[in-house]
């Protein structure tokens, strides 16, 4: 199973520790296509390619090449959303996971579109749950 894993950079990098532990959970589950995503040296300046548009195609790319796409979306990326939108449209499957304790607010276009699972979580415990379920389900 090829995942597309989805979380913000240029957004802030402030959850990067917590992306780093739900890539290596994904693992588990198959191959990670988006891993730098949880690299914790990688700054909000998104300095993971030469240019925007190698890496606008490059993660177009992933994404047509993912069988699913999960997202943590707790730190709003107008980048997440655009992937999240492009899989949507393509037709994967998307889990995409929010923290209201975050005290952040959900985007409407996340909450109320029928053709992606999300999952309010508290803890990394419960995130692991919801991937199980949606990946094994």
């Amino acid at each position: 199973m090829k995942i597309y894993f989805a979380g913000s950079i240029r957004g802030g990098r402030e959850d990067a520790e917590l992306y780093y532990q739900i890539i290596e959970y994904l693992k588990s589950f198959g191959e990670v296509l988006t891993e730098h995503v949880g690299d914790k040296t990688l700054s909000a300046l998104g300095d993971d390619g030469p240019t925007d548009r190698f890496i606008h195609d490059r993660d177009l790319e992933w994404l047509q090449a993912a069988d699913v796409l999960v997202a943590e979306v707790t730190t709003v990326s107008m980048g997440v959303g655009y992937e999240i939108g492009r899989a949507v449209e393509a037709g994967k499957p998307v889990l995409c996971l929010f923290r209201p304790e975050s005290g952040k607010n959900l985007s409407a276009m996340i909450a109320g579109c029928p053709e992606i699972k999300l999952v309010r979580y508290e803890t990394f415990e419960e995130a692991q749950m919801a991937i199980s379920a949606f990946i094994e389900g």
